[in-house]
């Protein structure tokens, strides 16, 4: 069996949430690092993982690790790595990099190097001095962190936060792995109910309803390592029938939205629609004032305007305080909020019970958790009595 060592990207503030979804999946040995996991697996475990992350990235292929302050040491260190283990002679293969805090400070200069000595091994395996490279992508990534270099290869293709459910988009849309990754962070289970009253585009509304589920969030999509030979279709079949086979759509849940916004709306149903869930999520065109919550021990999350324009600050402040009051009368409800807006908990009445500093696209936000309380256990009806 090969083992690979394996990166899970992630969001900054979120290492840990993709990393307890590896221990679900059964990966062990974890080692969380800024920005990403790194773990190993073996070939099947490039589709399992791109198939079921919720809040990751992308999967990549951690080729190798070592020093590099010169030219030099970039080339040779690049070369000595098993490039045509994974790209064929016909393979894609473009170069992109980061450097931060290293002397090879030049990325385009970096990626040029990288190039040079993969072309340089290829050569060396085909025997060829030409790659027209009109086959399978193989993305490669050098990343230099104080003076060292980082190599990896990416599975993915277009971010794992590329469900294939959304196909319109309203102002600005919040990206399905960190919206995942905020219900994950919510406690909420399929046996509470379920609101956003900004629903938007709809997209805590369908995470949630797939977690209920247990839908793998990449059923619906391709991957650029699909196309690789070195892993092959039956790999990816076998992969893709195994998440199959843990789809459960006989869970009952409650879960709905609401917006102000007709045209939201609309977006909204075709996204669920798209997802497969048009009839079992409820959407409204409603104003947050006028939302009634129903049931107990429910969860609210939501992602409110951030009021970047002056003009809608105070429509903002009005937002939050009509949630809040809602908030106030459901007493057994928890409430979360992922908003940049500074004044937040100003205008909600009161601290927050948790937050959590995160980045929806560049804009710098918290994540705002009222935490109430959490449905008692249902007793066990199955042990015998005495």
């Amino acid at each position: 069996m090969t083992q690979l060592q394996l990166i899970a990207t992630a969001p900054m503030g979120l290492e840990a949430v993709v990393a307890r979804e590896l221990r679900v999946l059964g990966y062990e040995n974890l080692t969380v690092e800024n920005g990403r996991v790194v773990f190993s697996g073996d070939y099947i475990d490039i589709c399992r993982c791109n198939l079921w992350l919720r809040s990751s990235d992308r999967v990549l292929i951690k080729m190798g690790e070592f020093a590099a302050t010169t030219f030099d040491e970039l080339f040779e260190g690049t070369k000595a790595l098993p490039w045509q283990d994974w790209i064929p002679a016909d393979g894609e293969f473009p170069v992109e990099g980061r450097s931060h805090k290293s002397q090879l400070s030049s990325v385009p200069a970096c990626q040029g190097i990288v190039k040079k000595a993969i072309v340089e091994k290829l050569k060396e395996t085909y025997n060829t001095h030409w790659f027209a490279e009109d086959g399978p992508r193989y993305v490669i990534e050098v990343i230099l962190l104080n003076d060292r270099a980082l190599l990896t290869l990416d599975t993915t293709g277009p971010g794992l936060h590329k469900r294939g459910y959304r196909k319109l988009v309203t102002e600005a849309p919040l990206k399905e792995t960190l919206a995942s990754a905020l219900i994950q962070l919510s406690r909420w289970s399929p046996d509470r109910p379920f609101y956003d009253p900004c629903c938007g585009s709809g997209t805590f509304l369908v995470e949630a309803a797939m977690q209920a589920w247990n839908i793998a969030p990449g059923l619906r999509r391709t991957f650029h390592s699909e196309s690789w030979p070195v892993l092959g279709k039956p790999l990816w079949n076998q992969a893709r029938d195994e998440a199959m086979d843990m789809t459960r759509d006989d869970i009952p849940f409650e879960i709905a939205g609401s917006d102000i916004d007709p045209s939201a709306i609309q977006v909204a149903e075709a996204a669920v629609k798209a997802a497969g869930f048009a009839k079992d999520i409820s959407l409204k065109v409603m104003p947050a004032s006028k939302i009634r919550l129903e049931g107990q021990y429910g969860v609210m999350i939501t992602n409110p305007p951030y009021g970047e324009r002056l003009s809608e600050q105070s429509e903002v402040e009005k937002l939050i305080r009509s949630l809040a009051r809602t908030a106030a009368e459901m007493k057994t409800w928890s409430f979360f909020a992922i908003s940049s807006t500074k004044q937040f908990e100003h205008y909600w009445g009161r601290k927050a019970d948790k937050r959590r500093k995160l980045f929806n696209g560049r804009i710098e936000c918290q994540y705002y958790q009222y935490l109430g309380p959490l449905p008692p256990r249902r007793k066990d009806t199955s042990s015998s009595q005495s």
